[in-house]
């Protein structure tokens, strides 16, 4: 449920509750500078807030508190996630039960880069999904919690890069002779489809999905902290970008939408 749904504005009792809620919770969301108890959000704050709510996409730059922004940040991307989660899911069951034509399988090893007569097992292991700690986490990090010139303007919360003039926006401090541009997308949706098709197919990934598989065959959780190994040719940084993305998800308690 979104933060705002809690409350009505106009109810003075409630918004005293609501200030001490997010003044408790601050630990959990903030991963640099916890909120105190003595620092309450206005009231005017909160009406700026329901109203940059009421769009589509929130402005995440307009609010102030880092409490409040992160839980709608979380709120704003997670809906998204578990649908495209559901989505795999579905995908899934229809290959296992052998509900598709040899035709629509070998769509599917096109589409994710395998052979076009890899097996149904070798299919599984790239089409699954994400978990929403992970994906929440890079989201935070590569997008700075929806801030980012990218993420507000071209929906880009994950920092793909696409490799065509035209198809997206160039960076401004691209390096001489690069050619890669930052990809635009219409809408979220967009966005976290990509992004889920790019680490399920990318061969820069390969381990990432070795440890899913590994997760599954064990019996274990698919996790974010798991996966997290996987993450390395992401960024530059390699093994430093995956403590990053780990601390995100144990900080603000991410392994709870794991479940």
């Amino acid at each position: 449920m979104a933060l705002f749904n809690l409350f009505p504005i106009a109810n003075k009792a409630k918004i005293v509750c609501l200030i001490a809620v997010v003044a408790s919770a601050a630990s959990v969301f903030d991963t640099t500078t916890p909120l105190s108890s003595t620092q309450p959000i206005l009231k005017q704050e909160l009406l700026e807030i329901q109203k940059q709510t009421v769009s589509a996409r929130p402005v995440f730059s307009s609010i102030e508190n880092t409490a409040v922004r992160k839980s709608v940040f979380f709120n704003y991307l997670l809906p998204a996630i578990e649908i495209k989660n559901a989505e795999i899911l579905k995908l899934r069951s229809s290959i296992n039960n052998d509900e598709l034509s040899a035709e629509a399988l070998e769509k599917l090893a096109f589409k994710y880069r395998l052979d076009k007569d890899a097996t149904k097992e070798e299919i599984l292991v790239a089409i699954d999904i994400l978990p929403p700690s992970l994906v929440l986490a890079q989201a935070a990090n590569e997008s700075n919690w929806g801030r980012s010139r990218f993420a507000q303007d071209h929906n880009n919360y994950f920092g793909l890069w696409c490799f065509s003039k035209g198809c997206g926006t160039v960076p401004r401090n691209r390096d001489e002779g690069a050619t890669h541009e930052v990809a635009t997308f219409s809408s979220l949706k967009g966005s976290v489809d990509y992004y889920v098709l790019n680490l399920n197919r990318n061969q820069a990934y390969h381990n990432l999905r070795t440890i899913r598989k590994e997760q599954r065959d064990n019996g274990n959780l698919v996790t974010g902290l798991a996966l997290a190994k996987g993450l390395t040719p992401y960024a530059q940084t390699g093994d430093e970008y995956v403590a990053s993305i780990r601390s995100l998800i144990r900080y603000n308690k991410l392994e709870q939408y794991d479940l």
